[in-house]
């Protein structure tokens, strides 16, 4: 089945068609930089831009950055906060004319490193972290979901701990590899003293360069990198839709 898979993140958002039976894109992804203030409105409208790329009709999911529930988004990471419990998926599908179904976006990613990537197949506790402009988490207990984890939101020494630990912060405050890795892995160590997870999967943006920091990180569980990196979010809002 065919399915519009759309990934909204804090800088860009993407879209591609997906063949949920494969995994695999249809098309080539088609992105457009998020919109300053990140309003509903305006992110309606880019989302509605995307659509009308693909002159598509049909089923549509969209991976967001915020706890999710019923399609209202009860959360606001790297968004406007005119977010918080606002009806997300009715607000797109007003702006495409399509049936979407609306998901955390790292839940997302997650479905789509579950059943196609490096956590196929593998039972136990497995957790996912998506590095990029923020820290996504999503959980999955013999391969069922737990949703809306949002534990990049955990607080480390005072902070947020996406804020010191992501990819934006690495940049943003010009860090070596060495020292971002140090904090990753403070993160990292802290996850696995909640969760006690059999295998610790790394995906999102600063996994395509996992040579550079992977070897400094200390953990008991079995590291692995994400196998669908970008597409990831992508692949996952389609899953989500498809099972709607």
């Amino acid at each position: 089945m065919n399915i519009l898979g759309i990934d909204i993140g804090g800088t860009g958002i993407k879209g591609a068609i997906v063949n949920t039976t494969t995994g695999e894109l249809v098309t080539e992804r088609y992105r457009l930089l998020t919109p300053q203030p990140a309003t509903p409105e305006a992110v309606a409208e880019t989302v509605g831009q995307i659509s009308r790329f693909f002159n598509w009709q049909g089923p549509i999911g969209i991976g967001f950055p915020a706890i999710v529930r019923s399609g209202i988004t009860l959360s606001a990471a790297n968004v406007d906060l005119a977010w918080i419990g606002t009806d997300a998926a009715t607000l797109f599908e007003q702006a495409t004319s399509c049936p979407v179904r609306v998901v955390n976006d790292a839940d997302a990613a997650g479905m789509a490193e579950m059943r196609f990537g490096a956590g196929a197949d593998r039972e136990g506790v497995v957790l996912i972290v998506t590095i990029g402009t923020g820290l996504g988490t999503a959980l999955f207990v013999n391969g069922h979901l737990v949703p809306n984890t949002e534990f990049g939101h955990i607080e480390i020494g005072g902070k947020d701990a996406e804020l010191k630990a992501s990819e934006a912060a690495r940049i943003r405050e010009e860090l070596s590899w060495k020292k971002w890795a140090k904090r990753f892995n403070r993160y990292l160590q802290t996850l696995e003293n909640l969760l006690s997870p059999d295998v610790i999967i790394l995906g999102g943006g600063a996994s395509k360069e996992s040579e550079k920091f992977v070897q400094r990180l200390n953990v008991k569980a079995e590291l692995m990198i994400a196998a669908m990196l970008n597409e990831a979010g992508i692949v996952g809002a389609a899953l989500a839709a498809e099972s709607q």
